[in-house]
Formats: C-alpha cells, sequence, structure tokens
C-alpha cells in the first residue's frame, strides 16, 4: 500500500514539472547567452531581482523592476518590442513574470536560460573601494 502511494506521489510530481514546464514553453522562449545577447539590442532588457542584488551585479543596460512590482510597473514595458527576462537563476520570478506578461499581451518574451549566474557577456557589478583605487590594497589587506 505504501509503495503505491509513493508511485502516486512521484508520478503526480512528474505530472506537475511537465505541465509547469509546458506553460512556460508556450509563454516564453528559453534562449542561451549567445541568442540573448543578440536579442538585447532590440529588446527590453529586464532584471526582476531585488534593487539589492542588482546593484550588486546586473547586465549592462537592464532595468531593475522587481517580480513583486512587475504589476504596478507594466506600463514602463512596450508591447511591441521584444522583453527580455532574467534572474539569478532561471527560476519561479521569471516563469511568474513570463505568464503575466503573455496575459497581458505581450508576444516576444525571453528567458535567460540559467540566469545570470551564467551569463557570460558585459556586465555592471558593485566595486569595492580599494577596486576603485581610493586606499592601496594593503591597506585592506591588513585589516580584513
Amino acid at each position: 500500500m505504501v509503495t503505491w502511494i509513493l508511485w502516486a506521489l512521484i508520478l503526480a510530481m512528474l505530472a506537475w514539472m511537465g505541465f509547469n514546464y509546458l506553460r512556460i514553453r508556450r509563454a516564453a522562449k528559453i534562449v542561451d547567452n549567445e541568442e540573448f545577447e543578440a536579442l538585447i539590442r532590440t529588446g527590453q532588457l529586464i532584471d526582476l531581482r531585488d534593487p539589492a542584488e542588482f546593484h550588486r551585479k546586473h547586465i549592462l543596460g537592464a532595468r531593475n523592476i522587481p517580480s513583486s512590482q512587475l504589476k504596478t510597473s507594466l506600463a514602463a514595458l512596450r508591447k511591441d518590442k521584444p522583453v527580455l527576462l532574467y534572474e539569478n537563476q532561471r527560476a519561479q520570478r521569471v516563469t511568474n513574470a513570463a505568464l503575466y506578461l503573455k496575459k497581458q499581451g505581450f508576444t516576444e518574451i525571453y528567458i535567460l536560460s540559467y540566469g545570470l549566474g551564467f551569463w557570460e557577456g558585459k556586465n555592471k557589478s558593485e566595486r569595492k573601494f580599494h577596486e576603485l583605487g581610493y586606499f592601496p590594497s594593503s591597506f585592506f589587506n591588513h585589516f580584513f
């Protein structure tokens, strides 16, 4: 009896994963680094992470619209231009955002395949004081 319940749970989880996969594939196209970088020139690049994460590191040219504020920031996006979405890894934020944008009438939605963690293109990251030349690196090595 326990075996049947376990198999039923596994089957239900696989069905749920398959359903979510098909949903996201209908809403957006998942692209690799090369294709994503080519689309940046013509699209609207949106970073769905929180502002603190965005300021630490983001893809050059990205706008920060946290996933929690997407509904209220919808007017800032144009439906006639591709929307490129990313976060740290491809996870729930981009999935929910792509599905929402599709429901709102956006037709060209792209997701960075493995997120910012695997991005190989240009990015902007927060720099430390000693990297900017304000203090010699030996100063920080002495204290830290």
